[in-house]
């Protein structure tokens, strides 16, 4: 694809077969999906492109879906596989976008169909489609035939009242929601296991179904997350905008990945406790949301939430700001002071990033957790509080300790229940949820009439790393609302006008001006570029034998990761996906890591 490319052909199409059947010569040809499919039978792998497959016999799926509904129940159980349908089928999304970039925009998304039979699941019979990415319509009705999720199903329970394919319908979701980049529920209408012929499923956007939060709930890993979306249904009244509005202002969580349904079970488990708990993760995951979120689903929820950011306080006036003060205890101290952890008895402090505390502060901090008293600056009392404590951090707090800069024993004391946020970049499958969310939120607020996002933004966004993770995403969606046509989709160039670098050939990379091929996997094989690596080591060498110049970590870092990167693109004969399963890692962080050290062209 060029690098001047937007997107797929077409942005809009719709699609009905002449008649009641479908021609399979209608779709395209599946050749260039089944090419991907590599068995490697001497490391016992199996490579469906970059991603790692594996052969699983139906009847263990089977053995696996009784245990889950005898042990858990049939709610919980069906909410697990949809859910890890919908993961299956985001990966295809990205993979589909991949292998077919300049097709129509039919023949792109039939991959998602054609790999779920490739796969084994079902086969796929298409008889309508309509698609308008920019302004996020979609409606879509299939048939499957042959569902091995069905025949297992059936075989242990018998003919039903209720549809059964409940991985093929996260499967379908996720899919389409990764390749539109809008949030859409599929839902069965006729299934076999509830005595039809064939399964029939539509698919349509969140808000489109007058009656979703039945089916969506299903992609919820726990009732206080909003899931695929913020709101269901469109608001049809003021007091339903309302709702919506404080539901915005609250900062409710949304999402499906498997990432944050993991810190959302951790959430619950700890939530009805009065447990010390330790977000960790990047800067921009969303910690403090997620601190709102346990305080709001705790018993503590009737009680403040303080949030302090402690690297905005000064060291001089840390005791002051936690513990409060007396009148006259200093100069301008005219009125007595409640600090924080006063204002949050009964409640929930929030110390955001306290990994910035001074060593004289982290004391006072500690004695005030071991205690559960403090008190206040000029005082001759203390006073007892009930304060919940709940901290986050970007720093690696362990290595912190180990270089002197945080208490060990304040370190123990909060690390309790830690819990560890992933980035973005590691759960691709909120993206979307996400685009979509702050989409709403921002419309609203600047109140500006904005459709939805075009192919060329779509791609744009599920290839870029997003350093600054969520918090980077919605003031990206904001400048977007703001600089997008009224009544138009927000595009790529209106997102990014900070400088960031992203991969504009959508999924391939050029470099020196050439171009990926059409398939957007193959890159002109980089001369192996042994000779800095070789000067580097001789170097290093000399360094240690005493008679060396001076040689910097950076220079070290930047020469042997451009070495090792160039030699394995060279050995997989340009092949990025093969190169990157050589390293170690994932094809988009490959992509990252070549624009990072100049060896890929992002137009």
């Amino acid at each position: 694809m060029r690098a001047d490319s937007t997107g797929p052909k077409a942005s809009t199409q719709a699609w009905t077969p002449s008649s009641a059947g479908i021609d399979a010569q209608r779709l395209p040809d599946i050749a260039d999906l089944m090419a991907r499919l590599h068995f490697a039978p001497g490391d016992g792998r199996i490579w469906l492109d970059d991603q790692r497959m594996q052969l699983i016999h139906t009847s263990a799926m089977g053995l696996l879906r009784r245990e889950l509904i005898e042990g858990l129940g049939i709610e919980r159980a069906r909410g697990l596989l949809t859910r890890m349908g919908y993961n299956s089928g985001a990966h295809d999304a990205h993979l589909a976008r991949r292998l077919r970039p300049n097709a129509p925009l039919h023949d792109m998304f039939a991959a998602g169909p054609q790999l779920h039979a490739l796969e084994g699941i079902v086969r796929v019979e298409p008889l309508s489609m309509e698609i308008d990415i920019e302004r996020g319509h979609y409606h879509g009705e299939f048939l499957w035939h042959g569902s091995s999720e069905d025949e297992e199903h059936v075989r242990i329970y018998g003919i039903g009242a209720e549809p059964a394919c409940w991985m093929q319908i996260g499967y379908a979701s996720g899919y389409t929601s990764v390749f539109v980049g809008r949030p859409i529920l599929f839902r069965e209408l006729e299934c076999r296991a509830t005595g039809h012929v064939h399964c029939r499923i539509v698919g349509k956007p969140v808000e489109a179904w007058d009656d979703a939060d039945g089916d969506a709930r299903y992609l919820q890993a726990e009732p206080f997350s909003r899931g695929l979306s913020a709101t269901s249904r469109a608001p049809q009244s003021d007091a339903a905008n309302a709702e919506t509005a404080a539901m915005f202002a609250e900062g409710e969580i949304v999402g499906v990945s498997t990432g944050f349904n993991a810190v959302c079970h951790m959430l619950r488990c700890v939530a009805d406790t009065t447990a010390t708990v330790l977000f960790l993760g990047e800067s921009g995951v969303g910690k403090e949301v997620f601190a709102r979120t346990l305080h709001r689903v705790s018993p503590r929820a009737g009680k403040a939430f303080v949030a302090v950011n402690c690297a905005a306080i000064p060291d001089n006036l840390v005791e002051s700001e936690l513990f409060g003060v007396e009148r006259g205890a200093f100069t301008g101290a005219t009125a007595s002071r409640e600090g924080r952890f006063e204002r949050a008895h009964g409640g929930t402090l929030f110390l955001d990033e306290i990994g910035i505390l001074s060593l004289t502060a982290q004391g006072k901090l500690l004695r005030a957790l071991q205690e559960g008293e403090i008190e206040r600056v000029g005082d001759t009392q203390t006073r007892k509080v009930d304060v919940r404590v709940v901290a986050a951090t970007n720093l690696d707090l362990k290595a912190e300790v180990r270089a002197g800069r945080f208490r060990e024993d304040l370190y123990f004391r909060l690390n309790v229940f830690p819990i560890k946020v992933p980035p973005l970049r590691e759960r691709r499958e909120d993206i979307p949820v996400l685009m979509n969310h702050f989409l709403q939120k921002f419309t609203r607020r600047h109140k500006r009439q904005v459709t939805g996002f075009t192919a060329r933004a779509i791609d744009a966004l599920l290839s870029y790393e997003l350093p600054g993770n969520i918090r980077e995403l919605e003031n990206m969606i904001e400048r977007g609302v703001i600089l997008a046509s009224p009544g138009g989709a927000i595009d790529a160039n209106q997102l990014f006008t900070a400088g960031e670098r992203w991969d504009s050939s959508t999924w391939g990379l050029s470099r020196d001006g050439r171009v990926a091929d059409a398939s957007g996997d193959r890159l002109d094989a980089a001369p192996a570029a042994s000779d800095p690596a070789k000067s580097i080591t001789a170097r290093i060498e000399r360094l240690l034998a005493g008679d060396g110049d001076g040689l910097s970590l950076d220079e070290i870092e930047t020469t042997l990761e451009t070495t090792l990167l160039r030699n394995a693109i060279e050995r997989a004969g340009g092949n990025l996906s093969a190169a990157a399963r050589a390293l170690g890692m994932t094809r988009s962080r490959l992509v990252y890591r070549l624009n990072q050290r100049g060896l890929g062209n992002n137009g």
